[in-house]
């Protein structure tokens, strides 16, 4: 009697380990960390070009987009990385060595740094810690001051192979008094211009409080928040009650982030338009989204204030007591980053290997 040919398991199993091969190799290795993925090179040889090839940076930089750790640096010493995850992220020259001279960092966005050199014309270099990739950029017209207002913005995309990026600088009009212009640097046009925008009103902008959600930067000011919206052209004021909070995003939008003793609101804007409604309108500018209180039993003493460095959709970094912790918000759950003493800022960074 004929049975039938036997099935050839050792072929089936075979073909099943190169399915899920692929599989890895095309739908899970872009969505790791670079330092996770360079490992991955040691796998075999297939392996080594998928992952050295042009595309795959290209993928990864698209599809890696969490926050992976931050970058740290005390008054006019040199830059440190913490990571979230030591294991998963990292990057070879975390001081910025590579770069021509001492640097600042005074923005991060997506896995590029912008640094500014301490001395002389005070260049500006863009780089890639991971990669260690860098532009010099050249030389704005506007004077920028000592403490340059800065916000890097680069939002990768599936049609640039090539990173495009903009720089904004909001600095105190020389020909306007009381009064507020825009410097922008295009990295497609390779030039700064400053903005046909003025801004008028005597304020002082916080420096380092500068963040962009969807093409529009905001940053906070002695009296309320600065809006300038990047496409248009065109900047806002918007009212803030407390002239303390933090700037962040949150779920795609401006997060304003209060501290009270250990509790820490977070605030979303809801309207940007609100103060044009007519009187005994119920619509707020603001809308309460999630208050955070960080796991006693990991930070201690709850009495005392927080300090919110940085806030997004996937973490917050906080400081209490001298101490630098962060929250993740999909798993609620408190982690111990360092007890590096004065920490005051610090740069969210996505362990990326974008090219520049």
């Amino acid at each position: 009697m004929d049975r039938g040919k036997i099935p050839d398991l050792a072929a089936r199993d075979n073909k099943i380990y190169v399915d899920l091969k692929d599989i890895i190799k095309e739908n899970v290795l872009p969505f790791l960390p670079a330092k996770s993925v360079v490992k991955f090179r040691a796998v075999c040889r297939d392996w080594r070009f998928q992952i050295s090839a042009p595309l795959f940076t290209h993928n990864q930089s698209l599809s890696c987009h969490s926050t992976s750790g931050i970058f740290i640096q005390i008054h006019r010493g040199s830059p440190s990385l913490i990571p979230i995850d030591a294991n998963s992220c990292g990057v070879p020259d975390p001081i910025l060595s590579f770069l021509p001279e001492p640097v600042d960092i005074k923005s991060s966005s997506n896995g590029l740094l912008c640094c500014r050199g301490r001395e002389g014309d005070k260049v500006y270099y863009i780089c890639n810690p991971f990669t260690k990739q860098w532009k010099e950029l050249p030389k704005s017209n506007a004077n920028h001051g000592s403490v340059p207002a800065i916000v890097l913005l680069f939002e990768p995309s599936l049609l640039n192979f090539v990173a495009e990026y903009k720089i904004i600088c909001a600095f105190p009009s020389t020909d306007f008094g009381k009064a507020t212009e825009f410097d922008i640097y295009s990295s497609r046009e390779g030039s700064w211009e400053i903005a046909r925008e003025i801004c008028f009103g005597d304020r002082t902008i916080l420096p380092k409080s500068g963040v962009h959600v969807n093409g529009v930067i905001y940053w906070m000011t002695t009296d309320n928040i600065l809006a300038f919206d990047l496409t248009k052209e065109r900047s806002q004021l918007l009212q803030s009650y407390d002239t303390h909070g933090f700037l962040g995003t949150f779920s795609g939008k401006l997060c304003k982030v209060d501290v009270t003793g250990n509790i820490i609101l977070l605030n979303i804007l809801a309207n940007t338009h609100s103060n044009t409604m007519q009187m005994g309108s119920q619509i707020q500018m603001w809308s309460e989204k999630q208050t955070v209180v960080l796991d006693s039993e990991i930070v201690g003493d709850v009495a005392r204030n927080y300090s919110v460095l940085h806030v997004d959709s996937d973490i917050m970094v906080a400081r209490c007591g001298g101490r630098t912790y962060s929250y993740d918000f999909k798993s609620c759950a408190t982690k111990f980053l360092s007890s590096e003493v004065g920490i005051r800022r610090c740069f969210p960074y996505v362990n990326s290997l974008v090219s520049l």
